[in-house]
């Protein structure tokens, strides 16, 4: 479905359309459970957690905006930021890293599709090619991060740094990616 068309129904459902809100949930709800699954590594859990997830988009809905980003962004990060809470709150062991020599592997997929869906390829082409243009230690750390489920500490210890520092390359990073994946109009 189209960023246009998830922002219309995002619009729909903070104004009470419950309709509206049974749509998004169909057209969101796989990539939403994906990211759930890939941080908290149990299905039953992040189904859970889904609930919670489209709970606080119906209460909150009225609060997204187009023009501060992606709809599917917004979303992606609710139910990040959840399965991280619940993560902390069990007090889980750290999630593994990428295998040495792998750093972008397979995760590259993951990103433009956590749920291990078929993707576009365009999407997926783009975001593979806006990734490449990132340096390593910074790719890395933004795939460790929103793909991973690590927090901004335990990235300082991974990569040496501090959290200021680490902070930093997450918000240069996601700056770089926009400015690839969604170029101004001429």
């Amino acid at each position: 479905m189209a960023a246009t068309d998830l922002s219309v129904l995002l619009q729909s459902v903070g104004a009470g359309d419950r309709r509206a809100f049974r749509d998004l949930y169909d057209a969101t709800s796989p990539k939403l459970l994906g990211i759930a699954v890939r941080i908290l590594r149990d299905k039953a859990l992040a189904e859970e957690i889904l609930q919670d997830v489209y709970l606080r988009v119906w209460r909150n809905a009225n609060r997204y905006s187009p023009e501060a980003g992606a709809p599917m962004t917004w979303l992606g990060a609710i139910a990040r930021n959840r399965a991280i809470d619940v993560v902390r709150s069990r007090k889980a062991e750290p999630i593994a890293s990428a295998p040495a020599g792998d750093e972008d592997g397979g995760w590259l997929e993951s990103l433009a599709d956590p749920a291990g869906e078929s993707v576009d390829r365009v999407d997926a082409q783009a975001l593979r090619q806006c990734l490449g243009q990132v340096e390593g230690e910074l790719r890395q750390c933004l795939v460790l991060a929103y793909c991973e489920g690590y927090s901004r500490e335990e990235l300082a210890d991974r990569f040496g740094r501090n959290v200021n520092t680490i902070k930093t390359w997450l918000r240069r990073g996601l700056a770089a990616l926009r400015v690839c994946l969604d170029p101004p109009c001429p």
